[in-house]
């Protein structure tokens, strides 16, 4: 049996990933494809497990467990719970955030802008696929979490919106 070809620099920045923020595994879907990384106790290195998938394609699905503080990082209740009214937008994936769509484009949204469910916040990229992260909900933009640039984690705060 032949094991499909894996990226190595998409491999290595996914383990780098697992390994800064604590994550024990990952288990990304695409194209039919099934790429498995995980962490036993003990070890140092993801054990990389690929398989190809039979049936439906599942394109950038990342499970990861439920969020915990970066290191250097506060948790939310660490740095206080935001004021009533305010919607915690939360990252859904471990990737890398991008206010704008590229570096010489303007930003998304700006602290103070009204922004409608459907506004997109900013961009997650997560093994070179780009995913664009919607408002959900209507109201002003009252903080940006997150520096353009940084890695960001499952469940992670990014944005505190004022809920019209």
């Amino acid at each position: 049996m032949e094991l499909p070809q894996v990226d190595l620099e998409q491999l290595k920045a996914l383990m780098k990933l697992m390994e800064q923020f604590g994550v024990d595994e990952v288990d990304v879907r695409e194209d039919g494809r099934r790429l498995r990384l995980a962490r036993g106790a003990g070890r140092q290195a993801p054990v990389v497990m690929p398989a190809v998938m039979p049936g439906s394609v599942m394109s950038g699905v990342v499970q990861a467990p439920a969020a915990t503080a970066a290191p250097g990082r506060p948790a939310a209740a660490a740095a206080g719970e935001p004021e009533p009214g305010i919607k915690v937008i939360r990252s859904p994936m471990v990737g890398t955030f991008y206010r704008s769509p590229s570096p010489d484009s303007p930003s998304f949204v700006e602290e103070g802008q009204q922004v409608g469910e459907d506004a997109t916040l900013c961009i997650i990229e997560a093994m070179k696929v780009m995913n664009e992260i919607k408002a959900e909900c209507q109201g002003e933009l009252v903080k940006i979490l997150v520096a353009n640039g940084e890695a960001v984690e499952y469940g992670e705060p990014l944005f505190h919106v004022r809920v019209a």
